[in-house]
């Protein structure tokens, strides 16, 4: 359970998602904190479930409660066996298998001042007022960082306390801002203007730092500096009167500085409670919420329960408790029909509230012990009432919501055994078994989603586990490495809830998948849930879901920002991607010859691995396999082939010094010669014809390098290059780098020569013009070269981030920080470099656990069968704030042809005809339609439509039939949006 010596460890492999969102620093604070989960039901194994996934260093789960029924609608490490056995016990072995980096142990005594000190956080989950107000003074006192998070039903509360004096290290996620310099005045204050046509976004008050500029050099490197902002472009810098003229390039870049926060007790906070809220409503309606939990407080304290399910008399006593406590501001009123349906709905547990609290409260205590991010500032109140009932359908009998000793007593008490029962019968489609899919597997085994008779969930995804979905996914563990997602998650999931029903695919949903997931598929589910990480596979999914008439629940999520929304025929817009960005495309010149930014070089850095090491192979080993395939190809197409292949076929290597020679002469042609190259066709000191310096803004003048033995970034490069090109060639490579310096040091220094015959355009236009050109006897010579090539096939290298073994990312940062060098660019570490060449998400655990309940709250409506767009919600997710908004989605887009009126979800169904009847004609169709739908008139139907429509002279073609039946859909070549 975690070996203490280790805390300050880190395993990138395992971690190394989470730390592109804690970055190095915060994640050595979490693995040397210590912390105390109070209260092990729901919301609790929530909490200490994302703590672990975390790797805190020391966690103590409290409880001395022993399991009961109600516990098993949320409490997912618990099963009948686990009755009346201690909570924090049961949940203990479960809990240790997620990480084993965590030293984790229970407690179930009294949390006195002495067991409060030996802890850095601490968070009381299922307690009395009076514990909190208890524990929360003591742990002010002593400094132990304070929180209390509380789920009733449908709605939530969490509260935080610091101490007077708490140290925020980096309030934001985000890379510290940077721009591009185009001019520095001389002056006080000294103005600089930036080079982006879109401006920057720095704000005032920030501090920044300078680097690359020439002329004004004293400010390189310079102690942080404040500024302020002047407009979009222009930012005032301090006195810069005594400094050099400014004279080109440079970069302008944020520095963060530590802020420190003071929060108060919970014993004056209680009373003038500081509640963060997106707007006046919500403010408004959390005040409401914090009354209504002091009533409930108080209610407890006198009765020793909570408010029986759906009992009017009972809800009507808290309401009464809650007037008592007079308004929190001036003479605001208390919305009695909320805390009304607080109350009927408070002695429920819920699934996805446990998710969304388990995972912000979490975060939070990751604040305290990391000092990464901005905490809670002190109150937020969530809830999902719009759950329940829809405005004029009968409310819940009390006798329907009663327990029933079983595992779903938590959620029958909000919605009823009927709904329970319905809840059973579904089937749903789950696409993607990652992070989010975990967790809504999960979401779905606690409510009962196809637990019940003809219910059932179909999960597919075709990937397998890597040792860095261990940190999120939590279904997954050690011993699942390798074996696909799909199936782990199932039997891990079943454990949860025996009664779920899951079939697994290991496919790819898709357009060559369609046999499998087609129309029988898609007819027989009840909705489909997409916790998938492409935009495209996304789009997809929705295309099927709106063809099939399906509900669509979707979801992503990016460090700690994270998205939920809910697609439902007829009644909202279907799902796009217009708000999303789009991928980020570098000029090709930019790349060859004017990089400015670290991006740049590792993008130019990739394009070489792919060019050295993948594309040449695998085309000498198409051309083994087709003969005649380069005959087939028209000259310019040819002529980039065979050049692309020759890296590979002209000069093959036969032994490991072969590799080595060849990898030293890359070198000095990428670092050296190419760079004294391109200064020889725009030198230092060319001008344009407007007498602007060519090399100025963002052009940064380069500097070739000279190679040196010694420089371990040099020999870097030439290890990794070898052995790349060794791998390709099957022949054996090596580690051993003093050798490799030995070798290098034998090798002859390869000789310049300047290309006179080599063109450097400076721009793209330039280069798309000249690469129509191309040379028939080059392509000649090549293809000659290449029909004397042995017959051996070669090894294509297909780049992998995540093994450190195989020298793809040491190439990778090699290349670009000497590219960097090259042009004066900072360099980047391995973390950086892997995070932007492997374009990876940066993920932690909390976020995937808010999004997949806030999923799961939209799945209760659509079961439900609500059809009020006002009942439905977006919801979008910032934890480093942390902030919570959701909003109503938008209804369908409605077209309008003369008088028809539709949206993408209207569609007209045409029979095919019975058996032994003959097919419809086109005539027959178009009457079909007249006659079946008032909006199609005969005004609608074009004039060959109509002509048509009166008959063919002769008998009609069997094209002139229609012979299938179906639902008519969009067309692309109609109007838009445009249905029959």
């Amino acid at each position: 359970m975690g070996d203490p010596k280790t805390y300050l460890d880190i395993n990138e492999q395992l971690y190394s998602r989470q730390l592109y969102v804690l970055g190095t620093d915060a994640m050595r604070r979490l693995r040397g904190s210590s912390m105390l989960v109070s209260g092990m039901r729901g919301l609790g194994v929530e909490i200490a479930k994302n703590l672990v996934l975390a790797g805190v260093g020391r966690l103590t789960l409290h409880d001395p409660g022993p399991t009961c029924w109600m516990d098993l609608a949320s409490q997912f490490f618990l099963s009948e066996k686990d009755i009346g056995q201690n909570r924090a016990k049961a949940s203990l072995p479960h809990l240790a298998r997620l990480n084993s980096d965590v030293c984790i142990n229970t407690y179930d005594g009294p949390l006195t001042e002495t067991v409060l000190k030996g802890f850095q956080v601490v968070v009381l989950t299922d307690s009395t007022l009076e514990e909190q107000l208890q524990v929360g003074s003591l742990c002010h006192e002593h400094g132990v960082h304070f929180v209390v998070a509380s789920t009733r039903g449908l709605v939530g509360q969490l509260f935080c306390d610091f101490g007077e004096k708490f140290t925020i290290h980096d309030p934001s996620e985000a890379e510290p801002l940077e721009s591009h310099i185009q001019h520095i005045s001389q002056g006080s204050p000294g103005i600089l203007t930036v080079l982006e046509e879109n401006g920057h976004r720095f704000q005032d008050g920030d501090w920044v730092t300078f680097s690359g500029i020439e002329g004004m050099v004293e400010l390189n490197d310079c102690d942080p500096r404040p500024i302020r902002v002047r407009d979009k472009w222009n930012l005032e810098i301090g006195d810069t009167t005594a400094f050099s003229p400014y004279l080109r390039s440079g970069a302008i870049t944020e520095v963060k500085r530590p802020q420190t926060h003071s929060y108060e007790a919970l014993s004056l906070s209680l009373y003038q409670p500081r509640i963060m809220a997106a707007n006046l409503q919500g403010a408004r309606r959390a005040r409401c919420l914090h009354q209504a939990f002091r009533a409930l407080h108080k209610y407890q304290a006198q009765t020793g329960l909570l408010p029986r399910p759906w009992y009017l008399e009972d809800a009507n006593e808290l309401v009464v408790l809650a007037q008592d406590l007079g308004p929190l501001q001036g003479d605001e009123p208390l919305d009695e029909a909320l805390v009304r349906e607080f109350a009927m709905t408070s002695a429920g547990d819920l699934s996805p509230i446990n998710s969304v609290f388990g995972g912000m409260a979490a975060q939070e205590m990751l604040k305290a012990a990391s000092g990464k991010f901005i905490p809670l500032d002190q109150w937020l109140y969530f809830d999902a009432l719009e759950c329940l009932p829809e405005d004029g359908k009968s409310p819940l009998r009390p006798e329907a919501c009663a327990p029933r000793d079983c595992r779903y007593d938590g959620q029958i008490a909000v919605f009823g055994d009927g709904f329970q029962k319905k809840l059973g019968k579904q089937r749903y489609f789950l696409v993607g078994a990652g992070a989010i899919g975990c967790e809504l597997l999960k979401t779905f085994a606690m409510l009962g989603l196809g637990a019940g008779q003809g219910g059932g969930i179909t999960v597919t995804d075709m990937d397998t586990v890597e040792l860095s979905n261990l940190s999120r996914q939590f279904l997954f563990r050690s011993q699942d490495l390798n074996k696909h997602k799909s199936e782990a998650a199932a039997l891990a999931v079943r454990s949860m809830n025996p009664a779920l029903s899951v079939t697994t695919y290991t496919h790819e949903m898709g357009p060559d998948t369609e046999h499998i997931f087609g129309e029988d598929f898609f007819s027989s589910l009840d909705g489909v849930a997409s916790a998938l990480d492409s935009f495209q596979a996304r789009k997809y999914v929705s295309k099927r879901c709106i063809y099939y008439m399906k509900p669509m629940l979707e979801s992503g999520t990016q460090g700690t920002q994270g998205s939920a929304a809910i697609f439902v025929p007829s009644l909202t817009q279907p799902y796009n991607t217009l708000s999303e960005d789009a991928e980020t495309v570098h000029p090709v010149c930019t790349l060859r010859h004017f990089p400015s930014t670290i991006e740049h070089t590792l993008q130019w850095a990739r394009n070489e691995f792919e060019g050295l090491f993948r594309l040449p192979a695998e085309m000498v080993n198409r051309s083994l396999q087709e003969p005649d395939f380069l005959e087939r190809m028209e000259g310019p197409q040819a002529h980039d082939y065979l050049k692309t292949a020759s890296i590979s076929f002209l000069n093959p290597p036969q032994c490991w010094r072969d590799c080595v020679a060849w990898a030293r002469g890359r070198w000095q042609h990428c670092f050296h010669d190419s760079i004294t190259h391109l200064l020889q066709y725009f030198p230092r000191d060319k001008v344009n014809e407007e007498g602007v310096p060519f090399w100025s803004g963002t052009k940064r003048c380069p500097q070739p390098l000279e190679f040196d033995v010694s420089r371990d970034t040099h020999v870097d490069y030439i290890l990794a290059a070898a052995n790349l090109y060794a791998k390709t060639h099957k022949l054996l490579g090596s580690q051993d780098r003093d050798k490799l310096r030995v070798m290098l040091q034998k090798l002859p220094a390869p000789t310049f020569h300047f290309q006179a015959h080599t063109p450097i355009f400076a721009n793209n236009q330039e280069l798309e013009q000249a690469s129509a050109k191309w040379d028939l006897n080059h392509v000649q010579e090549l293809r000659s070269a290449l029909a004397k090539w042995p017959g051996t096939s070669l090894e294509p290298q297909l780049f992998e981030k995540d093994d450190d073994s195989n020298f793809h990312m040491d190439f990778v940062v090699a290349a670009s920080n000497l590219r960097a060098e090259n042009y004066g660019i900072p360099p980047a570490d391995r973390s950086k470099s892997k995070k932007i060449a492997g374009e990876i998400i940066p993920a932690i655990a909390t976020t995937t656990a808010v999004v997949a309940g806030l999923v799961g709250l939209e799945l209760y409506k659509i079961v439900m069968g609500h059809r009020l767009l006002s009942s439905y919600r977006h919801s979008q997710v910032h934890l480093t704030l942390p902030y919570l908004c959701r909003w109503i989605p938008k209804a369908p887009c409605v077209q309008q042809y003369r008088g028809m009126k539709w949206t993408c979800w209207d569609r007209l169904t045409v029979p095919a005809p019975a058996p032994g009847q003959p097919e419809m004609t086109l005539k027959g169709l178009l009457t079909y339609l007249q006659l079946s739908s008032d909006h199609v008139t005969a005004g609608f139907l074009s004039p060959v439509l109509k002509a048509l429509a009166r008959g063919p002279a002769k008998p009609p073609a069997q094209g002139d039939r229609i012979g299938t039946s179906g639902d008519w859909q969009e067309a692309e070549g109609g109007p838009k949006g445009a249905g029959v």
